[in-house]
Parts: structure tokens; C-alpha cells; sequence
């Protein structure tokens, strides 16, 4: 992974943090994460410029939610389920996010950049059930600028440890999961009855 990442910024330089963070959003088996950890150990190492390399992370995770968004717009929900198991969206995935979408999209929006799996089809789920652009784009890039800063900081500092984000990241990203949704459900909670009690 690090040599062909590495290999991929010397070609294509910043353009590729682009490419991949674009290609990773819309669906593609790309470990995004690691990538971004890698990002910030080349930072690190002093290959990439700290700023440049944010901004095109942004750029990238920005532009690869709103393609997915689009897609989602033009051609809805047949062609999630058409094709989504080719990009490893599967029908569970799809009604799992559809329902949570329901009742926190701006916070699934947010946050749902930390969640493998789910990341991919916040925007499709926004698109398809008419979410409004404009909060999409507040919360999406809001979203994609604290994830993108996240990654690349913690491979800033870690430095030559950076591959422990890697294995952290896949042996506990399920409970991570369960603890977003927990708190994203207390918050949907306490606000409604706060709402009804007005």
C-alpha cells in the first residue's frame, strides 16, 4: 500500500491525493484512512507540504461526495441497487443508511466520514431522499474537512508508527460504529422531546 501510494504522489503529486479520495467516496474498495494517515507521515517526512496536502484532501473528499450526490440525484435508487454490490454497497447497507438518514442526516453527514461503509452512501441516501444542496454541502464539507484533518494530523504525529492507524482502524471501527449510533440516537431523541415539549 505505502509503495503504491508513495509511487502515485510522485507521479501525479497532489492531484492524486484528489483522484484517490475521489474514487474512495463514490464506493471504490479503497482504504481511505490509511491513505490519509500516509498522507500525513509524508508530511511528516517533509515529501508533501502540510497545507497543499489538506486542502487537496478536502478538495478530494469534497468532490467524491458531491459526484456521489449527483449520481444520486440523476439517477437514484435503481442504480444503487442495480450496481451497488459491484462497489461493495449491499441492499442492508442501503436500507440501514436510509433509516439513520431519516433521523440524524446532518449529523450522518458530519460524521459519517469515520464510519467505513457508511461514508459512501450518505450522499446517494441525502440525493435520493430530496435533502435540500445547500445543507448537504454545509454538513457534507464540514464533515470531509474535520475527517480529512483528523487522518492527516494523526500521521503527522505518529510519524513512522503510522501503519497503527491502519489496525486500529479495521479491529475497532465496529464499535466505533456502535458508539456513533448511540450517541447520534440519544441526540435525535433529546431534541425531539425538547421540540414536542415546546
Amino acid at each position: 500500500m505505502a509503495h503504491h501510494v508513495q509511487s502515485l504522489i510522485e507521479h501525479y503529486g497532489y492531484f492524486g491525493i484528489i483522484l484517490i479520495l475521489v474514487g474512495g467516496i463514490v464506493g471504490l474498495p479503497l482504504p481511505d484512512e490509511i491513505f490519509l494517515t500516509y498522507v500525513g507521515y509524508s508530511v511528516y517526512r517533509e515529501t508533501l507540504a502540510h497545507i497543499p496536502a489538506l486542502i487537496s484532501a478536502i478538495v478530494g473528499a469534497a468532490g467524491g461526495i458531491t459526484l456521489s450526490y449527483y449520481i444520486g440525484y440523476k439517477f437514484g435508487l435503481p442504480l444503487l441497487q442495480k450496481y451497488g454490490s459491484k462497489i461493495h454497497i449491499t441492499e442492508q447497507k442501503i436500507d440501514f443508511t436510509k433509516k439513520l438518514f431519516a433521523k440524524i442526516g446532518p449529523g450522518l453527514l458530519l460524521i459519517g466520514y469515520f464510519i467505513p461503509g457508511v461514508r459512501h452512501l450518505t450522499a446517494y441516501i441525502a440525493a435520493i431522499n430530496n435533502y435540500p444542496y445547500k445543507k448537504f454541502a454545509f454538513f457534507a464539507y464540514t464533515g470531509a474537512t474535520i475527517w480529512t484533518f483528523t487522518f492527516i494530523t494523526l500521521g503527522t504525529i505518529l510519524g513512522e508508527k503510522w501503519r497503527y492507524v491502519g489496525l486500529y482502524v479495521s479491529r475497532y471501527s465496529v464499535y466505533l460504529i456502535v458508539l456513533f449510533i448511540l450517541i447520534m440516537l440519544i441526540v435525535y431523541f433529546v431534541f425531539k422531546r425538547r421540540n414536542t415539549a415546546k
